[in-house]
Parts: C-alpha cells; structure tokens; sequence
C-alpha cells in the first residue's frame, strides 16, 4: 500500500514538474509536447496554493526545472521521433523485426525518462517542509480512492 501511495504522489508531482516546466518556457523557446508538458502552470499554481509554498520554495522548484530541462527535452524528442517512425508501419507495409527495434528503442527511451522524472519529482518533494509532505500524501491519498472508485464504477469492455 505504501508504494502505491508514494507511486501517486509521483505522479502529482509529474503533473506539477509538467505544469512548471510548461510554464518556465520563455515565449520564443518551442513548446514541448506531451501530456504533462501541456499544462501551462495551471497544475503549478494550484499545488502552490493547495500547499501554501513559500516564494523561496516557488524559486528553488523553478530553478530545478529549469535545470532539469535539458534533460528532459530531448528524452521526449526521442519519443516523439519514436511515434512518428511507427506511423509507416501501422498505415502501409508492416514489418514485425522493425516495429519490434523501434519499440525496443522506444521502451529504453521510457525507461530513462522515468528514471530521470522520478529523480526529478523526489527532487521537489524534498524541498517540501514535513506538513507540505504530509498534505500532499493526503491528496493522493484521496486521489487514489476516487480513482478506485471510478475504475470500479466504470462499464465492463465490450467482449471482442
């Protein structure tokens, strides 16, 4: 249990790391794309707020976002390379012995990305004071239950 609960404030702090790092983008810099790159501060601010950070702390998150950046950046150029070196295959000629290197490829570029994220989100968690800690666990917390009971809730898939 406890390491589905550290997994989910991982994942908050993904989408708050996403959210500042859209948001520390200078106007004439190219956006990055992707889900958690997509936020546009929104995420940011509301955890700032929700968690009452300080400007010191605000500062010091920035600054390891924008440190981290380019780390970041071209994991998910190689991402997007990826996808789009898999599109030939799902729309004409399909070859398995390619699709199979692209994906193995495309795995090692996910397995890093989440290495250097994880690296990344514990980073910002640790610039969080005990109380910060222990209200974003809750938020989670609750985010995890709500989720339960909407995958519970959720229509059976259709049989095939």
């Amino acid at each position: 249990m406890k390491s589905i609960r550290f997994r989910f404030v991982v994942a908050a702090l993904a989408v708050m790391l996403g959210a500042a790092i859209a948001k520390s983008q200078t106007a004439d810099a190219p956006p990055m794309h992707g889900h958690e790159f997509a936020m546009e501060g929104h995420m940011m601010g509301f955890f700032a707020k929700y968690l009452d950070l300080s400007d010191t702390q605000r500062a010091q998150m920035k600054a390891v976002l924008q440190k981290e950046r380019p780390t970041l950046k071209p994991l998910m150029q190689q991402l997007r390379q990826a996808h789009e070196q898999l599109k030939p295959y799902q729309e004409g000629a399909y070859d398995e012995a390619k699709v199979r290197a692209l994906a193995a490829q495309q795995t090692q570029t996910m397995v890093e990305l989440t290495v250097q994220e994880t690296r990344i989100h514990n980073e910002l968690f640790q610039l969080l004071t005990a109380d910060q800690q222990a209200k974003m666990k809750e938020f989670e917390a609750s985010r995890e239950t709500r989720m339960q009971r909407h995958a519970h809730d959720a229509p059976p898939a259709p049989e095939q």
